[in-house]
């Protein structure tokens, strides 16, 4: 069996040496013609192979180069070396693939920027930055099903294709199968979409919710895991145009319920990728440091990765209403001092600058923001009894602001029809949806979380685009 391997992380972390182990990876450098460094991916740290002298002859040595691919067998033993327990004295070197150094993108001479690597992502995945932040997602990923599975979730699947809009924002990227040069025409000159392929007017989903609301009326407790797509023409560190989203809908719950889940979630997964990944985020604690040493000092973070991560474990969530907000954000001295681009006042949908001053400058904690005004949210939030807002949520969070959006469903059916016909939902389309209000209508909640905001945050990681596999973004649609 060729595939007869063990993983280079497992062999680093073995005591006993003095056995016969079959590796595969790539190579990250090679030095004296002897000491070849091997990554497989599995971790950041090498395995270190030694081919002794005259193990290999002088046609087969000048193929060993940076980015090659190796099948090696030979005895772990251990290490005289400092910086690792073993090592691999070879006793076959087969390779597998070679690299061209004068082509290869990534030498360690070069150490390329993370805007480049954006460039070449297909090939990125092999720097120790990429390898970390992607291990990380992974583990994230595990422990969110994990999280849910353990708590009696029921996994669903919601449509990718869907004709609503959930967010009523109508950013959406339209799916159709007709010519775009002549496409059929009503008799008012309108295109007839009843021509298309589903019949009807359809786009890529921005959300899963209300799918996972119908679901919720059946099974109680229901969660979403899947890409999302927003036609938003945001050029910034923060924002995808695919990404992918996390979105639970719980019968039973009330706005409280929902806040717990919540903050319970977060720090669930958190404590799982500090558990799993200790290794990839001392890595990036250190990468994220040495990056802030570039920055004026009140640009700098005042704690380090682990230390944030700590410290959003260890507390808990500040809750505040939104005029409380607004409060805070009238008497501080950033905007007595004009410091913010955006207005502040009662109705106003909160900037990221705003969210970030609560929770950076002001508690210095994760942040939880109820009560916003009904004008600036959605339909289905549920109103409340003052008449003015709505039983809504966001969590906000050091250096990213929101990361969450939540709230408790509007659950009854007259005052739900009535906030659709105010904000110009169609009714008659949604009458699938108000069935859910019809028969058997119960409190109920949810939320959504932004996944790849979520990896930015474990991994420090400044640019949302370097914690996503392949970035979709206005004007970039590459691999």
């Amino acid at each position: 069996m060729f595939n007869k391997r063990t993983r280079i992380k497992e062999l680093l972390q073995v005591d006993a040496a003095s056995q016969e182990v079959t590796v595969m990876g790539w190579i990250r450098t090679f030095r004296n013609n002897q000491f070849i460094a091997l990554n497989d991916g599995s971790c950041n740290q090498n395995l270190q192979v030694v081919a002794a002298l005259g193990l290999l002859n002088d046609e087969t040595m000048k193929r060993i180069t940076t980015g090659a691919s190796l099948k090696v067998i030979g005895e772990l033993v251990p290490s005289l070396g400092k910086g690792q327990k073993v090592e691999l004295k070879a006793t076959s070197i087969e390779i597998l693939g070679d690299c061209d150094t004068e082509k290869y993108p990534l030498q360690l001479k070069n150490r390329p920027g993370l805007e480049y690597l954006r460039e070449i992502a297909h090939l990125r995945f092999r720097t120790n930055t990429f390898g970390a932040v992607f291990r990380i997602r992974h583990s994230l990923a595990f422990a969110i099903h994990k999280f849910f599975n353990d708590k009696g979730f029921v996994y669903l699947h919601t449509p990718v294709i869907t004709a609503s809009d959930a967010e009523g924002a109508g950013e959406m990227f339209r799916v159709t199968t007709l010519p775009f040069d002549n496409p059929p025409r009503t008799e008012d000159g309108h295109i007839n979409f009843k021509e298309d392929f589903f019949g009807k007017s359809t786009n890529l989903t921005v959300s899963g919710q209300l799918e996972g609301e119908l679901a919720a009326m059946a099974f109680s407790d229901i969660y979403t895991f899947g890409p999302t797509f927003r036609a938003e023409n945001s050029n910034t560190t923060r924002h995808l145009a695919e990404f992918w989203m996390i979105e639970p809908e719980m019968a039973f719950y009330d706005i409280e319920d929902n806040m717990n889940l919540a903050e319970e979630f977060i720090k669930y997964i958190i404590r799982y990728a500090m558990d799993n990944n200790r290794e990839d985020l001392e890595f990036l604690a250190q990468r994220l440091a040495e990056e802030e040493k570039q920055l004026p000092q009140d640009k700098r973070g005042e704690l380090g990765l682990i230390e944030k991560l700590e410290f959003v474990l260890n507390n808990a969530f500040e809750r505040i209403t939104y005029t409380e907000a607004i409060d805070i954000l009238l008497n501080s001295p950033a905007y007595k001092k004009k410091k913010f681009q955006y207005e502040v006042k009662w109705g106003i949908d909160l900037q990221s600058e705003h969210e970030r001053y609560l929770v950076e400058k002001h508690f210095r904690k994760p942040v939880i923001v109820t009560g916003y005004p009904a004008v600036i949210k959605a339909f289905y939030m549920r109103i409340n009894e003052d008449g003015k807002t709505v039983a809504a949520m966001d969590i906000l969070a050091p250096g990213i602001g929101e990361i969450v959006g939540g709230s408790q469903r509007e659950e009854r059916l007259e005052r739900l029809i009535a906030r659709m016909q105010e904000m110009h939902v169609p009714v008659e389309e949604m009458q699938w949806y108000l069935d859910t209000r019809r028969f058997g209508s119960v409190p109920h909640a949810g939320f959504g979380l932004g996944f790849e905001r979520m990896v930015q945050f474990v991994t420090g990681m400044t640019n949302i685009r370097d914690v996503i596999p392949f970035a979709r973004t206005p004007k970039n649609c590459e691999f």
